[in-house]
């Protein structure tokens, strides 16, 4: 959600700050700013709204420095005021920047009043600036101040302190929160995400649960939760600044949506190349794993949640598995009947929301051991905490709104499904092969489904006025309604439920009227005729219809009956087929209406609080 940068260099870092504060603004935020230790002076400058009017204040301003942090904030504690913005000072001394939440902040404050501190916003994070700062001024440095202050605090963080007792240094800690270092001659970096600094360095170090750091130019140390100096490894990031820039297209959204080709070909290459369903693609212990296995738990939160709605269909009809899915703050929170062999299955297109990171470490207490994680960032903080990983290699997704990362991860899905049916006896040589098959085209699948934009258009223009709208869809397209009722109204803010067809009459058909679209995903699938029978219920009460469908599904368009056509039905992967003219629904409708596609109101691209 919020965003982190800092660095230490014998250069001005401040243009380095603001790159990398207008690079982290696809995670969602309500105000910026920037600290800097200059002249032995701590000075800053916030601003609500976006990156650009904070850098114009910093230039107003005159900021340079060798030494700053900077902040994007999403609000949690305190309103969108430029008092609660970040960073936050103590005393004029020392400036800090936070990710997270500090569940006994009440605690500390009313103890901090009492030494005499006072405080000027409404943030839990003002705690931490005055805790460390009181600290410090007992004789520790500013490391020790840090590693002493955290011991204190209940909840979850990442934090990025400087100082001017110690304008040489910088220091850091992670608990809960993602927080790398980045690693440059002669300077040194700190950020909640490495596109933050990429176009500084690409060796970075993933700051593990616990660990402190501390920066100077020439070097970086990082502590484990005990204080004990520990070496951690050096990574060589491979995101791009290419996959970073818009190049031609108007939005990232639009950008990513038409990388999908790509994105998909790319996650299915080793696949393609093997000719195979492997399941060392999954880990070198992940033959023995999945063989143990019984039953299959998915877990995840939003877009990957119906991911992992989809794949249960898949799963229990082609590997003959039980499977479960569940929202990830939920699981976490009730009383699980525990399967030691189960299969632990975590999606998340960051690998650092925060709720699927807890629903796993509950399901591993519960002692299911048995953990996959499917995750677009290597060596995020999911992938190190499960025992098996898949990653998607869908590349950056910058806009809020996931589509390549949602599609990518049906793909890895997929493929674990087939993985398990050949291990469990249900997938013999030629089901395999046309599986396979399946797959090959499936890339040109989708490119044919992107051709329809201008047809999609067309309709987004009768979708901008509406309110409200239904999405429709039956068995496991049922997952592809609620993906597309979720885009519709994240980026359009038109209000929109999804419900399985088949449900209808038990309740929303009460809604359908002359001024309520209805969506409905009906392929060329057995239950066809099921979805052409809930269609006619919708026309019977006036409603206006919107249908996807497939080239031979015989569908005609009428009066108040609009046809959208792919080319053909691709079998068992038509979900992720059916997810492209979805996507390009709601990306159209928000252009019409004017909204913040990328970055839609109250909304963030990683979520890392709870």
């Amino acid at each position: 959600m919020c965003g982190i940068v800092g660095a230490i260099a014998d250069r001005d870092v401040v243009p380095v700050l603001i790159e990398g504060l207008k690079r982290l603004e696809y995670r969602g935020y309500d105000s910026a700013g920037i600290a800097i230790v200059a002249e032995e002076a701590v000075r800053r400058v916030r601003r609500t709204g976006r990156v650009a009017e904070m850098e114009a204040a910093a230039g107003a301003e005159d900021f340079h420095a060798s030494l700053g942090i900077g902040h994007t904030r999403w609000a949690t504690h305190g309103g969108v005021t430029e008092g609660n913005a970040h960073p936050h000072i103590s005393h004029g001394e020392l400036a800090l920047v936070h990710n997270g939440i500090i569940e006994n902040h009440e605690q500390q404050r009313e103890r901090l009043l009492a030494l005499g501190y006072t405080f000027e916003s409404q943030t839990d994070t003002e705690v931490i600036a005055h805790l460390i700062h009181h600290y410090q001024s007992q004789g520790h440095d500013l490391l020790v101040a840090l590693q002493h202050a955290v011991k204190e605090l209940d909840g979850a963080y990442a934090i990025a302190v400087i100082s001017k007792r110690d304008p040489q240094r910088m220091v850091c800690a992670r608990m809960g929160c993602p927080l790398l270092v980045g690693l440059g001659e002669g300077e040194n970096f700190v950020a909640s995400d490495v596109s933050a600094i990429v176009s500084a360095t690409r060796r970075v170090i993933f700051l593990e649960e616990g660990d402190t750091a501390e920066l100077t130019r020439e070097q970086v140390r990082v502590f484990d939760a005990s204080g004990a100096e520990i070496p951690r490894d050096v990574h060589v990031s491979d995101v791009s600044l290419a996959s970073l820039e818009l190049g031609p297209y108007r939005h990232f959204m639009q950008k990513e949506i038409h990388e999908q080709p790509r994105a998909i070909a790319d996650t299915i290459e080793a696949i393609i190349d093997r000719n195979s369903f492997v399941s060392a693609m999954f880990g070198e212990n992940a033959e023995d794993i999945f063989r143990d296995i019984e039953a299959v738990q998915i877990l995840a939160c939003g877009t990957s949640y119906y991911a992992g709605l989809t794949a249960r269909y898949w799963i229990e009809a082609i590997a003959g598995l039980p499977c479960a899915v569940d929202i990830a703050s939920e699981y976490r929170y009730r009383q699980v009947v525990a399967n030691p062999k189960q299969l632990i299955v975590t999606i998340s297109q960051s690998g650092e929301t925060l709720d699927t990171m807890e629903a796993l470490k509950y399901a591993k207490s519960l002692g299911q051991q048995r953990t996959l994680s499917i995750c677009n960032v290597p060596e995020s903080a999911i992938p190190r905490a499960s025992e098996l990983v898949f990653y998607t290699r869908a590349g950056a997704e910058i806009g809020v709104a996931s589509t390549k990362a949602f599609t990518t991860q049906l793909v890895a899905l997929f493929v674990l499904t087939c993985t398990l049916a050949k291990l469990h006896g249900r997938l013999d040589a030629e089901q395999e092969a046309e599986m396979l098959e399946a797959l090959r085209h499936l890339p040109g699948s989708v490119q044919h489904a992107l051709n329809l934009e201008p047809q999609i258009v067309a309709w987004s223009e009768r979708f901008a006025p509406k309110q409200h709208a239904l999405f429709l869809g039956r068995g496991v397209h049922y997952p592809i309604a609620l993906e597309g009722a979720l885009k519709l109204k994240e980026i359009s803010y038109i209000h929109a439920e999804a419900y399985p067809a088949g449900e209808l009459k038990h309740g929303p058909l009460a809604l359908v009227d002359a001024a309520m679209p209805v969506v409905v995903i009906a392929p060329n699938d057995k239950l066809l005729e099921k979805v052409k029978s809930n269609i006619q219920e919708v026309r019977a009460r006036g409603g206006e219809m919107f249908v996807f469908t497939d080239q031979d599904s015989h569908f005609s368009e009428s009066e108040g009956v609009h046809v959208i056509r792919t080319p053909r039905h691709v079998g068992v992967l038509s979900p992720i087929v059916h997810a492209i003219p979805v996507q390009l629904l709601a990306y159209h409708a928000a252009l019409a209406r004017g909204t913040d596609v990328d970055k839609p109101r109250n909304l963030a691209k990683s979520v890392t609080v709870e």
